[in-house]
């Protein structure tokens, strides 16, 4: 009971980090009547992840767990294709790639509290499964698809892909977090606002492109 208690707090404030960059990227975004992407968008995010990846331990979820690890790379590439991570501390720098390893190590290991193989074993129903996996993939190839698509651009760009993607895999995880036995309100409570923000996301940028063909047309 203890390590559930711990385990929606770390959750919990690792979905209010999520959904405060999701906010202040979209608060920017609607001043600007376009899509920006701040720098703070991804030192939130890859703070967020380091939490999530460790509630994806504790509630013994591979699907969570799996996904963190990859965004968490993504993140840091984003930050280093925008120019921003060399100026991070290199304590910070140095503890961002040690502590991921140093937890799955602790967790391979096994602990009272969280362990590789208790999450082999989970009771999770196969169904729920393959929902939440199909999810968190779609979910994370809008990372994979921004990153390749910034590694081409030569810099740090959120495209209308991503938006839908986002969108897309958002419900389907969010079905999954209600589907889950028990269900997971951490996941639920990161995905109702994030959907709202990336169907947002998807208008002005399609307004934006929209824009952007007729004063090519006018030229």
């Amino acid at each position: 009971m203890k390590t559930e208690v711990v385990a929606y707090g770390v959750g919990l404030i690792a979905q209010l980090l999520f959904s405060s960059r999701i906010i202040l990227q979209w608060i920017q975004s609607e001043r600007a009547r376009r899509v920006l992407v701040p720098v703070l968008f991804w030192q939130i995010s890859l703070i967020s992840s380091f939490l999530m990846i460790l509630y994806g331990m504790l509630r013994h979820d591979p699907i969570i767990l799996a996904a963190q690890l990859i965004s968490y790379a993504i993140y840091i590439r984003n930050l280093q294709l925008l120019g921003e991570w060399g100026k991070l501390p290199g304590a910070f720098r140095v503890a961002a790639y040690g502590f991921p390893l140093a937890a799955i190590g602790w967790f391979v290991n096994g602990t009272a509290f969280f362990s590789l193989q208790t999450m082999l074993t989970n009771r999770i129903p196969g169904g729920v499964l393959v929902l939440g996996a199909v999810g968190q993939t779609i979910f994370l190839l809008r990372f994979v698809y921004q990153w390749l698509y910034s590694e081409r651009k030569g810099e740090s760009v959120l495209p209308l892909g991503f938006w839908l993607v986002s969108l897309i895999g958002s419900i389907l995880i969010l079905c999954y977090a209600v589907l889950r036995r028990p269900v997971d309100y951490v996941l639920i409570l990161g995905n109702v606002p994030g959907i709202v923000v990336y169907a947002r996301n998807v208008v002005l940028l399609r307004r934006e492109i929209k824009g952007l063909r007729v004063e090519e047309m006018e030229k």
